[in-house]
């Protein structure tokens, strides 16, 4: 096979395109496609010599994508309208109108890709907008396969569970046996070589563990805790340590440090973890603007045992309790750590004038590139 020649659509900070990188498949980007402002320069500053269209995707004819000439289709269209938050408005929100716009223009390509490979959120595996994708793969003749799958299924100690498609032109079919069926992480086949995960620890909840619901601590029933404990002993997951920034060798560290404010406020809502911690809670784009729901945070000071603190806080004052609570030096993870976490290269970077919070939003709307990258080589072996 030649050189495949890519569109990359909702492009935002480039990750379909970094995947597409460390798949190590011979391809270009002919062009990559987004309206956000601030993802563009980020995506121009690491991909200066790529076509970048600042431009709705309605905006395009179809004679503009029959130009582009393209082999494969790389997109992550707006989840808002699948996520409680963006109050599942589904194909009713005006998010979804470029995502059907794209498949009413499919079929009538001057020719169909060989390969689309889409990334959504949770939810979006129920919507009527998933229903319409797969009615119009199946008019057009495409092979594919439905999954959900976190990043902890490949030994990333990140939750991030999301829903994949990917598809392939006829003639020909996927290199596996497909089903009708969403699967759960990768094909067994493909999946030989890779860390051994749990099924509860790639996405699923377990069903032996105990329902407590006494509070433990830090409003932490037994079930949370042995949850916790459980991802925590998946030794084919590495540890947080793998992903963290040396703090010796930055000199504004402190400026992660949660505030005084938030500590006393939240931090009986707040997910934390440590250094040997195998387990982070999947980032948003509210993550350090918002605390609960939004991103673990760890906990820097690992001399202090964080169940003993906690039990500790009843009757302080609040001056007594965030003496108690400093001990533990809790911070936010920092964009870098957490574009480690999402697979993004060493090499990846921000241009100057982006904030630390629009850094954490763009990242928060990203995907996990590692994912990503493994499906990419399984739909084109």
């Amino acid at each position: 096979m030649g050189k495949l020649r890519v569109l990359e659509l909702y492009s935002g900070i480039g990750g379909m395109h970094f995947a597409l990188t460390e798949s190590s498949v011979p391809a270009e980007v002919v062009a990559a496609v987004d309206v956000n402002t601030t993802a563009n320069e980020i995506y121009k500053h690491n991909f200066p010599n790529t076509l970048l269209l600042p431009k709705t995707i309605e905006g395009m004819t179809l004679n503009d994508f029959n130009k582009l000439d393209f082999d494969m289709i790389l997109m992550s269209p707006p989840c808002q309208p699948f996520t409680r938050i963006g109050l599942q408005g589904d194909v009713s929100d005006p998010r979804t109108k470029s995502f059907l716009y794209i498949l009413d223009l499919l079929p009538r390509l001057n020719k169909l890709p060989l390969f689309i490979l889409l990334e959504n959120v949770k939810g979006f595996e129920t919507s009527s907008a998933r229903d319409t994708l797969i009615k119009t793969l199946k008019e057009c003749k495409y092979h594919f396969q439905e999954f959900m799958i976190s990043p902890t299924c490949i030994g990333i100690p990140n939750s991030r569970l999301r829903y994949f498609l990917i598809a392939k032109a006829s003639p020909g079919s996927l290199p596996f046996q497909t089903a009708s069926e969403i699967l759960e992480g990768f094909p067994k086949a493909f999946n030989e070589g890779s860390p051994t995960v749990s099924d509860s620890y790639c996405g699923s909840p377990s069903s032996n563990l105990k329902d407590d619901r006494d509070i433990i601590y830090k409003l932490e029933t037994a079930r949370d805790l042995e949850r916790k404990r459980s991802q925590n002993s998946e030794e084919s997951v590495r540890r947080l340590q793998d992903f963290l920034e040396d703090e010796g060798h930055r000199t504004d560290m402190d400026q992660y440090l949660l505030p005084s404010k938030i500590l006393l406020r939240y931090a009986m809502l707040m997910d934390i973890v440590d250094p040997n911690c195998r387990r982070s809670v999947c980032f948003t784009k509210g993550y350090g603007h918002y605390v609960e729901g939004t991103g673990s945070v760890l906990q820097s000071c690992t001399d202090v045992q964080l169940e003993s603190v906690f039990k500790s806080l009843e009757g302080l004052s609040e001056e007594e309790k965030l003496k108690q609570l400093s001990q533990l030096k809790l911070r936010y993870f920092t964009p870098r750590e957490i574009a480690n976490l999402m697979g993004f290269p060493s090499h990846f970077s921000f241009p100057p004038n982006i904030s630390v919070k629009q850094q954490y939003r763009v990242l928060g709307n990203s995907l996990n590139v590692h994912v990503v990258a493994k499906l990419i080589n399984l739909i084109i072996s």
